[in-house]
């Protein structure tokens, strides 16, 4: 399993990340800049990143636990991992071309993009609230059987 600190880590540069661009793309002007593009696609970068390194160091030995709740904790942070990459994917068809941002309704690309950040934000309170105890817990019972 992976070390939860590093999972904080990572979700503490997204959500500043999350603030700095929300703040950022308010202004028409910067979403045409190399400095805005630059941090939008380290953004997905890291989220991408954060989820694979759950999918590969999590969800497998939470899956196969012995209890059920475990196991439901999972799933359901499995699905939500999917239906964030499905949302990323739309976003990035409809805002970005050619690694850059497109945008050509500037309100319609807010709203996006705010929903985008507020559905991620939910997610890293999600999982330090109800995830990462959860893999604690597991970490915590291997720990004592050895």
């Amino acid at each position: 399993m992976i070390d939860i600190d590093h999972l904080n880590e990572q979700n503490h540069e997204i959500a500043e990340l999350t603030k700095v661009l929300n703040y950022m793309i308010n202004d028409r002007e910067i979403c045409d800049t190399d400095i805005l593009n630059k941090l939008f696609f380290d953004y997905i970068e890291k989220v991408d990143d954060h989820l694979k390194d759950e999918e590969k160091n999590i969800y497998q030995s939470l899956m196969i636990h012995g209890d059920n709740k475990v196991r439901q904790t999972a799933n359901r942070f499995l699905s939500g991992s999917g239906e964030i990459k499905r949302v990323f994917k739309q976003y990035q068809k409809r805002w970005c071309r050619h690694g850059k941002l497109y945008i050509r309704n500037h309100e319609k690309f807010l709203k996006d993009s705010d929903d985008m950040f507020e559905m991620v934000f939910d997610r890293i309170v999600d999982e330090a609230e109800h995830l990462y105890p959860v893999v604690r817990d597991v970490m915590d019972e291997k720990e004592n059987d050895i």
